[in-house]
Order: structure tokens, then sequence, then C-alpha cells
């Protein structure tokens, strides 16, 4: 490519090329393709816009930091989503109070049997207004730890198959397989328990 091509024609690895001789402009089009979906990311883990912007910002430096790192073994995509989704996990485990989590962590390392089992999604919800569900699935999510948040709003929310969560996050599939049916079945009883309160 010339210096005086479009960077807009290029696909994301030729500017990931460019980007590491210090191409700026390159950078500024991979930030410019892939800012939205970032912050989306950010957002849907803290649930706050400013968090959310902030940590969103600080993964395009540390992106642009590392980018000599950068092997292309993955997507440009995927690893700059892995980056945020780390720095996200790492702000909501300094914002968490310590708490013993030591009988979640047994259930979702030692469920042997429950991983095999099929995962029970009954319609918790159904009865509840909009605006109200809307609430009680942000106090619920609010509930799990960011580790098995991450991983149910990458399959519920973003469509990730099994495989992928495990390569964006760097752990394996049958840890994301455990952490899922762990995160489901606690928002299901969350939710029940929710529900239940509303009509008594």
């Amino acid at each position: 490519m010339s210096l005086n091509e479009d960077h807009t024609s290029a696909a994301d690895d030729r500017l990931v090329a460019l980007a590491k001789q210090g191409d700026t402009e390159a950078f500024q089009e991979l930030v410019f393709r892939h800012r939205d979906k970032i912050y989306a990311r950010a957002f849907l883990m803290m649930r706050n816009e400013d968090e959310a912007m902030d940590l969103s910002q600080e993964a395009w430096v540390k992106s642009w930091q590392r980018l000599v790192q950068f092997q292309g073994d993955s997507s440009f995509a995927t690893w700059i989503t892995r980056i945020v989704i780390n720095l996200c996990l790492d702000e909501l485990r300094r914002q968490k109070k310590v708490r013993s989590e030591s009988i979640e962590d047994l259930q979702e390392e030692a469920g042997g049997v429950e991983r095999q089992m099929p995962v029970e999604w009954n319609n918790p919800t159904e009865g509840l207004e909009k605006d109200e569900l809307r609430r009680r699935i942000d106090a619920a999510m609010d509930k799990l730890s960011p580790a098995h948040r991450a991983v149910l709003m990458l399959h519920e929310f973003d469509g990730l198959e099994y495989k992928e969560i495990a390569k964006r996050i760097g752990i394996s599939i049958g840890t994301v397989m455990s952490r899922l049916f762990y995160a489901r079945r606690r928002l299901a009883i969350l939710l029940q328990g929710l529900k239940r309160e509303r009509t008594e």
C-alpha cells in the first residue's frame, strides 16, 4: 500500500502491519472500525457509561503499546476484545468487596456431573413488565461474579459459541461450559426469587 492510498480500503491485518511500522493513521482506522463494539463490550460488563468509556479508551492505549506482541493468531477484533474484557474483569474485581466464593468455586470446578446435564432455562421472567424485568435482570446480574457475568454476556447477548468465548477470555472450553451452566442456573434462581417477592 502506498502512503497515499486510502486506509479505509485495507483489511484489518494490513492495517495492523502498517501500524506496527508506526503508521498512526492505520491504527486510527482500526480504532474507527472497532471502537463502538469495544465500548459496547465494556458497557455490557460495567453497565456504567463513564467507566465503559474509560476502560475502552484504556484498551486502545494498551493495544497500541502491545501491538508488536500481536502475532495474528486470532483476528484483531478478537484480540482487542480480549484486552477490554480483561480490563473490565480487573476493574470489577477491584470494586467488589472481598467475600468468599469458595462454595461457588467448588460447584463450578467440581461440577463434572452437572456439566453433562442439559441447562434448564425455563422462562423465569414470565409475567414481569418490561421495565421491571430490565431492573430485575440488572439486579440479578450484579450478584454474579465478574467471571460468570462475562461468559453469560458473551454467549447470551453476543451469541458467541463456547470456542470463541474460550479464545476471547483465555480459558478452556470446559471452563466456559462450567461457568455458563452456573451463571444461567444462578440467574434463574435469582430471578425466580425476585418474581416471588413481587407476587407476595
